[in-house]
């Protein structure tokens, strides 16, 4: 309990500031509690838009906003910047890094997700995966500079090395990385090298299983494969990825020279499962009961992509926004109705409404069940429905500005080689 004047008033802490978290703050404005945002970063990210961060369409300022701003009018909300190492469900304390604790009355856990290399942790330096905003930069700087040392060196081994791009994964965040790496050598740098041809560049997209994108129909994954072949993308499916280093990748049993790889095959859970000594599946997601709470621990809810949440269907809620934000809201609402005294069992059903993936210009699919859409009008959707979920209004202003001028230009304006070993 926290003490407020003579009050005092229950603890809510909240462990991450993505979609979840935020959302369950929001969720609680209202109620007679004090919340603590924990988060070891300042900035609440717009995952999804990573990628166009990764291939030079946007900036990271663009899809990033400070968590205290988002929460500036929240009077009992409260922002601290701290890394958290474990969880002490029964003495109800957040373990902190530097060796400090933070109480909790009710505890929400929206920590995410990171990538996974299914045992090859190894591969992580030579194929990095796109989580974080350092990783979209520093793919970034990887292509751009692969582009710039292909012009300078005259070795034409070397040179088709470095102009040889490998995005290993065949989910929505691997086809639209593949897209838009074809986009940024296809069209913004087309006519910009005086030695190579950027439209010569060789583009793999390299998926284990049998077809792209199994979320969605499969008439819908065939058309993106069939956009992405259109925009100089070589799909190969059904060939896993056996070895990966800094001279490239052996898939099929085939060495393929590669500078630049990037990993989009899999994500696991963040260790929220071993903090809390709870059940977990094999993606190490905690599994939740029906309310979301941790079973034997009512206090304790667990969101987004650390929780494992089942649709009616029997079916995993998939790791999306959406699903993020109407979890970490329906634990804030939980919470709240409990402050007020209502204790009925509010089980958590999750609303789907749709799927979206891109591939490039004016290339697009959608699934909304009931509708499935692709092409010019699909593209339009996506882009529309992704400003809608950025966080405020100048992001949302900037980043459509950006997209209309890179549609109409063919450019890109975030093209600068930043971080990491620069140097040719």
């Amino acid at each position: 309990m926290a003490v407020n004047g003579d009050k005092v008033r229950p603890r809510v802490l909240i462990l991450g500031a993505g979609f979840g978290g935020l959302s369950a703050a929001k969720a609680l404005r209202n109620a007679p509690c004090d919340v603590v945002v924990i988060d070891r970063r300042n900035y609440h990210l717009f995952q999804p838009l990573l990628y166009q961060v990764a291939t030079a369409a946007l900036s990271p300022a663009e899809i990033a906003s400070p968590i205290r701003s988002i929460l500036s009018r929240q009077k009992n909300a409260r922002v601290l910047m701290a890394r958290v190492t474990g969880i002490d469900a029964a003495a109800k304390r957040v373990l902190l890094q530097d060796g400090r604790t933070e109480a909790f009355d009710y505890l929400i856990v929206a920590t995410g997700a990171r990538h996974a290399y299914f045992g090859h942790d190894d591969w992580e330096g030579c194929a990095p995966g796109l989580k974080k905003i350092e990783d979209a930069t520093d793919i970034r700087r990887r292509i751009l500079l692969a582009f710039e040392r292909a012009e300078a060196i005259d070795d034409p081994e070397a040179r088709k090395a470095l102009l040889t791009f490998v995005v290993i994964g065949g989910g929505a965040t691997g086809v639209e990385m593949a897209g838009a790496i074809g986009e940024v050598a296809h069209w913004a740098l087309a006519d910009e090298f005086r030695v190579i041809d950027p439209t010569q560049a060789r583009i793999v997209l390299i998926e284990a299983g049998p077809r792209l994108l199994p979320a969605f129909p499969e008439d819908l994954a065939e058309h993106a494969r069939k956009a992405l072949v259109k925009l100089g993308v070589e799909v190969q499916l059904g060939r896993a990825v056996e070895q990966c280093d800094e001279g490239g990748i052996v898939y099929g049993g085939e060495r393929l020279p590669a500078r630049t790889i990037v990993w989009a095959a899999g994500v696991q859970a963040s260790p929220a499962a071993k903090w809390l000594g709870a059940e977990k599946d094999r993606a190490g997601r905690v599994i939740v009961a029906k309310d979301l709470t941790v079973p034997g621990h009512p206090d304790i809810f667990v969101v987004g992509d650390t929780a494992l949440v089942l649709d009616p269907k029997g079916q995993p809620v998939p790791g999306i926004a959406p699903a993020a934000k109407q979890m970490g809201a329906h634990a804030g609402r939980v919470i709240a109705a409990r402050l007020a005294g209502r204790t009925e069992e509010r089980p958590f059903r999750y609303r789907h409404a749709g799927s979206l993936a891109t591939i490039g210009r004016s290339a697009a699919i959608a699934d909304f069940g009931w509708l499935k859409v692709k092409g010019w009008l699909a593209w339009w959707l996506w882009g529309i429905a992704h400003i809608y979920f950025l966080i405020d209004f100048r992001s949302r202003f900037i980043v459509a500005l950006q997209w209309l001028w890179s549609y109409f230009t063919f450019r890109r304006g975030a093209r600068l080689i930043t971080g990491g070993e620069g140097e040719m």
